[in-house]
């Protein structure tokens, strides 16, 4: 499912090289998923952060889209801690798992369309893992398109829209949020009460099946 030797980006891995190169401390490699392996709930973010999730190891761990993130996930059961530190900080994820769309960091975190398709690979086989009546958060248009191809599906047969809720034909619900991203939060597009309702309606959902 996961391959933390992956190098079938080029661009991804030469960088990745360098980065390495320059903060050997560093985990710069293909970030794995975290949290429950039996989850019904899957976050889908869209790379690794160069301070955050490349330099921890873990994603949205040290970095700015982190912080509301993980604040949520506690404030709605699925995280033990309202913070993510470190990738030691014995932070446990319940009934929720987060990935990414790309695993490794991108430059300039933009990945290209090639490389967004190769990773499609893992998170294809990453949702044949969730339950049927599992429920996918996917965090900006990126990653509603990754899901979407992963499942087989066109990418215009579903619309992302933010709090968008969708069924697909393969059992698993998608709902959409903008992503929780520095400029997002900071210019409000995406504020703290509706990122909260995004993940309050995914309870009520999970809740109820």
């Amino acid at each position: 499912m996961f391959d933390p030797d992956c190098r079938q980006c080029p661009r991804l891995a030469e960088f990745l090289d360098q980065v390495k190169a320059d903060y050997p401390d560093y985990y710069a490699r293909p970030v794995p998923p975290f949290g429950d392996p039996a989850a019904r709930l899957l976050v889908v973010g869209l790379a690794p952060g160069m301070h955050g999730a490349n330099a921890s190891g873990r994603p949205f761990t040290g970095d700015y889209a982190g912080i509301l993130l993980y604040e949520t996930l506690h404030r709605f059961g699925f995280g033990s801690k309202p913070e993510s530190l470190s990738a030691g900080d014995g932070l446990r994820l319940s009934n929720c798992r987060i990935t990414n769309a790309v695993k490794c960091l991108p430059p300039q975190n933009k990945p290209i369309g090639s490389e967004i398709n190769t990773c499609n690979q893992y998170l294809a086989e990453e949702l044949k893992t969730v339950p049927q009546s599992g429920v996918i958060v996917a965090l900006g248009l990126v990653a509603h398109n990754a899901v979407l191809k992963a499942s087989g599906l066109k990418l215009g047969a579903f619309k992302f829209a933010h709090a968008a809720h969708h069924h697909l034909p393969n059992g698993l619900q998608l709902i959409d949020s903008y992503h929780c991203s520095r400029y997002n939060t900071q210019t409000r597009r995406l504020t703290p009460e509706m990122f909260h309702a995004v993940f309050a309606h995914a309870r009520a959902v999970l809740s109820a099946l």
